[in-house]
């Protein structure tokens, strides 16, 4: 499973205030930390700030490069940001999150994928309220892939997030997206699925446990790409239980890998 590294985020008050200050060993050190920990991209976003994301964007992409080569997801729905970002990116292409059908977002970002030749995040959102029963999401990731691809995103490129909302606001939004998940990926194969895992549990007790358990559930309808915190131990261990189980690990070798590095948290 691709992991996306969401620690540098700057709705997170100690990277937002690492980047009032410009504070570049802060944001290394979350880099560097992330990547240790099995890191596949590193998400970098700086979009709290008015006026300052396409400043905030490409200094993150130069703090986070000089200390790790892993390639970046930049993370902002500004293409205007993203495009002065883009041209600062060393490591192989970066995943773009995200694009959505919002005809504003749809055509910059877009504009932006097939010029640098980019993975992309494509959130079903329409032009009014994001997706919530399995049905919508289904059919706004329907149409996402089918403009996408016709535009010349490869489908291999393309990573479908059907946005999962807190448990505490909506108790059916998680088994909504685990439906769609598995919809998307029978429909449109070679297509890739992701969410940002923390969403579910937000402002709930027990998150670790409640984004463990989406993760499963996500996992075993084909999801294979996820944003999450790298750093929680015990979060990546049931990743590589989960690879293993759902036949993804061939003879569990990732599994016994982490063993044997000390990476499983039993």
């Amino acid at each position: 499973m691709l992991v996306i590294a969401e620690r540098i985020n700057a709705s997170r008050k100690a990277i937002r205030a690492a980047l009032e200050a410009m504070d570049a060993a802060a944001i290394q050190k979350e880099a560097r930390a992330q990547d240790a920990a099995g890191a596949d991209y590193i998400d970098v976003n700086g979009g709290t700030l008015p006026g300052r994301e396409p400043e905030l964007l490409c200094w993150l992409v130069d703090t986070v490069q000089a200390v790790s080569d892993k390639p970046l997801c930049l993370d902002s729905p500004d293409a205007a940001a993203l495009a002065a970002a883009l041209p600062r990116v060393r490591t192989k292409p970066p995943i773009l999150n995200s694009i959505s059908l919002e005809r504003a977002r749809f055509d910059g970002v877009l504009a932006l994928a097939l010029e640098h030749r980019t993975k992309l995040i494509a959130l079903c959102q329409g032009e009014s309220v994001p997706a919530a029963s399995a049905e919508d999401k289904v059919a706004l990731g329907a149409e996402l892939v089918e403009r996408l691809t016709r535009a010349g995103i490869a489908i291999g490129d393309i990573y479908v997030d059907p946005l999962v909302f807190p448990l505490g606001t909506d108790s059916r939004s998680a088994h909504a997206t685990i439906e769609a998940i598995g919809e998307l990926m029978r429909r449109f194969p070679g297509v890739h699925t992701t969410c940002g895992l923390s969403n579910v549990s937000h402002g709930l007790p027990a998150r670790k446990l409640l984004n463990r358990t989406f993760l499963v559930a996500a996992l075993s309808r084909g999801m294979d790409a996820a944003i999450v915190d790298p750093t929680d131990s015990q979060l990546m261990s049931t990743i590589y239980a989960a690879q293993a189980v759902f036949g993804r690990d061939e003879y569990c070798l990732g599994l016994i890998e982490a063993f044997q590095e000390g990476r499983l948290a039993a």
